[in-house]
């Protein structure tokens, strides 16, 4: 019995020492003067250098169950959360000036950021239903508390109570079709749900009617239409580096709880649960990439621009292959680093008293900072899915695994989007270099942000070129 209590410790020694560091750090941060409040920052940053640290070095290569079947680790568990923690990494490293400029630079966010960090890690490695919605519910309710951060803002207020509400919900219909799940099964393991399903007399019409509500409760949480209606509410309400925490790094988490659910547990029913992912995905891109085009407020356009990646991720899920999932996996990957980037450009040109709002603003970007405006330019092209970029790569995977089942019209139907979609990409560029700057106050991010964002605006051409490493760990992680 000892044993194996410190087996499921070792297993889950990631998350123990995340959930340390954050109670370390919230208790730190109390005693140390606003001045020195740079080392809450750095204790941030070490905090997610070793939980990556634990996370590679701790895996074997092999599937490990911890805590009665609750917990798991595997390959994919450990691709998705090392993505997580990188792009946190950033996320936290972009927001740092953001916050200072505007007196938010205190613990609270970090502590709430890490916690969902946390909740991320736990869904990420959930093997049961129970382990997967406590994940879900520390991470929606760290990103409530910091959409609401800003306490003197009426928008982010706003934003906050639209995002509890619906979030509240969708995190209702979601338990819901679980308890249907368990009420049709009698398990909430989630290789014991797949076998029940896989006998025709667990193919029953209560599973099918919870499938239905687990399928609403995934789409609300990727923002897929028609459950997309608080996500551009939320990104233009709330603080900008807010919204570049929600719109990044939760979306690998909303794909692991994807696969998780679709492909592990509700796996025998993928003909039923891909007709809706078709549904979704076919709206999505519609709603997505055609509204986009009207908006001027550039957290709206990328709000819109998220809808229409969700319907491209997909596509992958959608074909029920190792290839789709791997594809899916790749996506998600790829556009949690997108986003970003392209949030985070939002801060490295923000300044005390302004920031840019308008789509306007990017006016000119060439003539101020040439190199930002070269990195936006890689990013959006990425976002368009505009060759060599990864961005282009990762259309192609996807759109391939859907033509590999036969969905012909649907890869079709995608493409067009796609190309419709890039007119406002495109736009933002028009903008940087070839019209007149608006403002004339120089951009003057710092250097540890500089050279991170050139990180990531590179990595959208080198991965573009050399995608191979990054899919056969994608293909890795799903048993290929």
């Amino acid at each position: 019995m000892q044993s194996t209590l410190w087996n499921d410790l070792a297993a889950a020694l990631p998350e123990l020492w995340m959930l340390g560091a954050v109670c370390f750090v919230l208790v730190f941060d109390l005693f140390v003067p606003a001045a020195r409040r740079d080392l809450t920052y750095w204790l941030v940053q070490a905090t997610l250098a070793g939980a990556l640290v634990f996370t590679v070095a701790g895996h074997d290569g092999g599937r490990t169950l911890a805590f009665g079947g609750h917990y798991v680790v595997d390959e994919m568990a450990v691709l998705l959360k090392s993505a997580i923690y990188l792009v946190a990494g950033a996320v936290f490293l972009y927001s740092r000036p953001y916050l200072k400029d505007r007196g938010l630079f205190r613990g609270e966010y970090f502590v709430l950021g890490l916690f969902g960090v946390l909740g991320m890690m736990i869904m990420v490695s959930a093997h049961s239903f129970v382990s997967l919605y406590l994940g879900l519910e520390l991470l929606a309710l760290s990103q409530y508390a910091m959409v609401a951060f800003f306490r003197d803002s009426l928008p982010a207020s706003e934003a906050a109570m639209k995002y509890f509400v619906l979030g509240a919900l969708a995190s209702g219909m979601l338990l819901y079709g679980m308890s249907v799940l368990y009420g049709t099964v009698g398990s909430l393991d989630i290789a014991t749900v797949a076998n029940a399903l896989s006998q025709e007399e667990g193919r029953s019409a209560f599973a099918l009617f919870g499938l239905v509500f687990v399928v609403v409760g995934i789409a609300f949480k990727f923002g897929a239409v028609p459950f997309h209606m608080w996500v551009p509410d939320v990104y233009d309400g709330a603080p900008t580096s807010v919204t570049l925490y929600i719109g990044s790094a939760p979306k690998i988490a909303a794909f692991a709880m994807l696969m998780r659910l679709l492909s592990e547990s509700l796996g025998p029913l993928t003909g039923d649960w891909g007709q809706l992912l078709a549904v979704l995905l076919v709206l999505s891109m519609a709603v997505g990439n055609i509204i986009a085009i009207a908006q001027r407020r550039i957290k709206r356009m990328l709000a819109y621009s998220t809808i229409s990646h969700v319907g491209f991720l997909f596509f992958g899920v959608m074909a029920g292959t190792q290839e789709g999932y791997a594809a899916a996996m790749f996506y998600a990957i790829v556009y949690a680093a997108m986003a970003a980037g392209a949030f985070g450009m939002l801060l490295l040109m923000s300044r005390q008293g302004y920031e840019p709002e308008h789509i306007d603003d990017f006016k000119g970007l060439n003539e101020r900072h040439p190199w930002l405006a070269f990195l936006m330019l890689l990013l959006m092209f990425s976002m368009a899915g505009i060759p060599p970029t990864v961005g282009f790569y990762a259309k192609l995977a996807v759109i391939q695994a859907a033509v590999n089942v036969g969905e012909v019209w649907i890869a079709v139907y995608a493409v067009v989007l796609s190309v419709i979609g890039a007119f406002y990409y495109l736009r933002v560029v028009k903008y940087m270099y070839f019209d007149k700057p608006e403002e004339s106050h120089p951009v003057q991010p710092g250097m540890d942000a500089q050279v991170i964002m050139g990180i990531n605006g590179l990595a959208m051409l080198a991965l573009g070129v050399f995608p191979g490493g990054l899919m056969a760990l994608c293909l890795r992680a799903v048993g290929y």
